[in-house]
């Protein structure tokens, strides 16, 4: 009847996340599921931010409450400033803080959660439309913060959490590039072709070609001649440290402790530090060492001569796509890396073997509890992630830029340039450790 489909459809919007899947899907993890679903939230309120700072739609983010008001108070004196300049920037903000807060909600409940058998494990699983619920509620509330100080306090939140995402971003591509190293070597193994060979060594060098190609044009259009120099010191040192980890790749104590590290890997981590290295400089605030510099004055009418999508640039936009894949990436992970998993607190778990076979012989389409035994991932860890996930799409969307004293104009601070610097340093180091740990602690199992 009418009445019982309703309540079955409730259920499942309030219930676990086996019934959350349709006839046409196919069998799935309880745990990947719902880290699917904790991921689309992101991307919802990505979507949100991403609407907000489109120019059409900013200029009508003045009519909401105490979002210009109050910017301009000094020593408790009202001053009546435009800064309709940077609303949506102002907006992004709230949008992430709000993201930031509901998974450090989650991340907070779910301390030391073991097995689906706890009782937290249902509301980690479950009752989707009330998690749904309490998003918009925090949402709602965070733009009735008053501007104050939020706006210059939360950018260092982003900068410290973007700081951190960069590393899991590594850390996920160390672990993507493993995978898909292990499996043509495996397959070429398995075939006796040298097709698959002949592929990983094409790919490697498509790779590198890219990244030779990368850093000719930064050196090209982010130096110049004379001056500059912070520009060419932070290239060259870049350049010298991802020859060094390619270097050390393939040494042959390397290879001995691990077989199936190579320049595929070596070939990725310097491809994704050249593209944090053009990060960085894109955000150098001198107008003759940085081309895609974009000022935004309110007072200026220069903004509105020029095309709207001048203040999305391009590594911004680079950003957003390598923030989608990690984060999807994040959710249906199931490594066999050992240091990778022990970095990403993972541990995929042989249980839920049964709950599969089940699936299967019942014909059923569903998702299947895995973690009856033991979760599969860590869930406070999860929702971490996901945390400074959004912290980071928050800096992404506002090019890192944050108001002047003045808060008329929004500014591009050395502090990001030197922020994501030190992010390609430390992933640099941590790529090198998963190289040469297994020979400096020859003692730990890294099998």
């Amino acid at each position: 009847s009418d009445a019982g489909m309703l309540s079955l459809q409730v259920s499942c919007l309030c219930g676990s996340a086996p019934c959350l899947l349709c006839g046409c899907c196919p069998s799935a993890k309880n745990s990947t599921v719902s880290r699917l679903l904790f991921t689309f939230f992101l991307f919802l309120g990505t979507l949100v931010s991403i609407i907000m700072i489109i120019p059409g739609v900013e200029k009508e983010l003045h009519k909401l409450p105490g979002f210009c008001e109050g910017s301009g108070s000094v020593l408790g004196v009202q001053t009546n400033i435009d800064c309709s300049s940077f609303l949506g920037h102002k907006a992004v903000y709230r949008m992430g803080f709000a993201m930031a807060t509901f998974f450090f909600l989650f991340a907070v409940m779910m301390v030391c959660v073991r097995s689906s058998k706890d009782p937290r494990a249902a509301v980690q699983n479950g009752f989707w439309f009330f998690k749904f619920l309490v998003l918009v509620g925090i949402t709602v509330g965070a733009f009735y913060i008053p501007d104050g100080a939020f706006t210059s306090v939360w950018f260092y939140f982003g900068v410290v959490g973007s700081f951190l995402f960069i590393l899991i971003q590594l850390i996920l591509l160390i672990d993507f590039a493993h995978s898909w190293s292990q499996l043509w070597l495996r397959n070429a193994g398995e075939s006796n072709a040298k097709g698959w060979y002949a592929a990983l060594c094409i790919i490697t060098f498509i790779f590198y070609a890219m990244s030779i190609a990368a850093i000719v044009l930064l050196y090209v259009y982010y130096t110049k001649p004379q001056g500059c120099t912070e520009g060419k010191v932070l290239i060259s040192i870049n350049l010298i440290l991802c020859l060094i980890v390619s270097a050390v790749s393939i040494l042959p104590k390397i290879q001995d402790a691990q077989p199936h590290s190579g320049l595929l890997q070596a070939s990725i981590i310097t491809l994704y530090t050249i593209y944090v290295t053009w990060a960085a400089l894109a955000n150098v605030p001198i107008q003759t060492c940085n081309p895609t510099l974009l000022v935004r004055n309110s007072t200026s009418s220069a903004m509105a001569t020029q095309p709207l999508t001048t203040w999305w640039d391009a590594p911004s936009i680079v950003g957003l796509i390598i923030f989608i894949l990690c984060t999807l990436f994040i959710s249906v992970r199931s490594s066999d890396h050992p240091q990778v998993n022990k970095l990403m607190l993972t541990e995929e778990s042989v249980a839920g073997a049964g709950g599969e076979a089940a699936a299967v012989e019942s014909g059923l389409h569903r998702a299947y509890d895995n973690e009856q035994d033991g979760v599969s991932y860590n869930y406070t860890f999860f929702h971490l992630c996901l945390l400074l996930a959004a912290l980071y799409i928050t800096m992404t969307l506002t090019n890192w830029y944050r108001p002047d004293e003045s808060l008329q104009v929004l500014t591009s601070p050395w502090t990001a340039v030197w922020v994501k610097i030190c992010s390609s340093w430390a992933g640099l180091l941590l790529y090198l450790w998963t190289l040469v740990a297994p020979l400096v602690l020859p003692d730990r199992d890294f099998s």
